[in-house]
């Protein structure tokens, strides 16, 4: 923890998307250790809005990826437009330093490749694009004065997740019997303390480049299902269903993906630039996404 006067600067923290999913934890988690300002696009009137006494910007608001689809220029006006927006204004301002929280989507879609930082990113989809050109113009604000970080994450998990892992959650608590048996594929996903975490030390360390957030090891998503329902109590069994796999691409083919495709990530880069240790096992943030964590 930082205590002497001479760091006070790095406890002067504005985030935004304060009420999603990782600032919510982080603000809990860290709330002691840093003081927080808050700022919504939405609530928050930006011409009035002041960030001079701000020394580091965590930027966590986006339009994330939407299972019924939207235009680019909805994700541009939220995860580009607005950004960048912010950036410049922090940047007038005097912060120092800029996190931006990405996506390993910027890199592409599912595939047995492992992505490391320095993969070449090819987003295929409006989301990864959207965060694409926003990292390429954030990096073009950088200077000595402006240090810009930038995150990508695979899937973010923990105590009240969202989305897919949600529906996985609630379909293992009250379905006995699954037809997800003997999937094979490698993903990476990151638990929210182990991503909160890495956020701590980007701040702490005062780092700009990109960064990857992974847990220590991936898991098949059988092996997934088999951890959450241990930590539910659940007597889960699983089984390969002839022909299940290829129905459910046809009507599914987003679930699909995400059920049965190979998405894995090599942060060791970010391990070594950092000296970073994740403070929480795979099975660790399984447990707390279920039990909940007390801070």
């Amino acid at each position: 923890m930082i205590n002497s006067d001479n760091n006070l600067g790095y406890r002067k923290l504005l985030i935004t998307g304060s009420n999603g999913f990782i600032g919510n934890y982080f603000i809990n988690k860290y709330k002691d250790k840093y003081k927080i300002k808050t700022f919504s696009f939405l609530k928050d009137d930006f011409t009035t809005f002041d960030c001079r006494d701000i020394n580091v910007v965590l930027y966590l608001s986006a339009l994330v990826h939407q299972m019924g689809g939207a235009i680019l220029e909805e994700y541009e006006k939220v995860n580009v437009t607005q950004t960048l927006k912010l950036a410049r204004k922090a940047k007038e301002c005097g912060v120092k330093h800029f996190i931006f929280m990405s996506t390993v989507k910027v890199y592409g879609e599912e595939t047995t490749r492992k992505y490391t930082e320095n993969s070449i990113c090819r987003p295929e989809d409006e989301y990864g694009k959207s965060k694409f050109i926003a990292e390429i113009e954030l990096k073009k604000l950088e200077d000595e004065s402006f240090k810009v970080s930038i995150i990508r994450t695979p899937i973010v998990y923990g105590y009240g997740v969202k989305a897919n892992i949600k529906s996985l959650v609630n379909l293992t608590n009250k379905v006995p019997l699954l037809p997800f048996g003997k999937i094979d594929n490698i993903r990476s996903m990151v638990y929210i303390g182990n991503l909160c975490h890495l956020i701590d030390e980007l701040i702490i360390q005062n780092k700009a480049g990109i960064f990857l957030a992974s847990d220590d090891k991936p898991l098949s998503t059988s092996k997934f299902i088999e951890l959450i329902a241990k930590n539910l109590n659940k007597n889960t069994y699983l089984i390969k269903i002839p022909f299940f796999e290829t129905l459910l691409k046809s009507l599914k083919p987003s679930f699909h993906k995400r059920l049965y495709g190979s998405l894995e990530v090599d942060n060791t880069i970010t391990k070594e630039q950092l000296n970073l240790k994740n403070p929480y096992s795979v099975e660790d943030g399984i447990s707390y996404m279920i039990k909940g964590e007390q801070f």
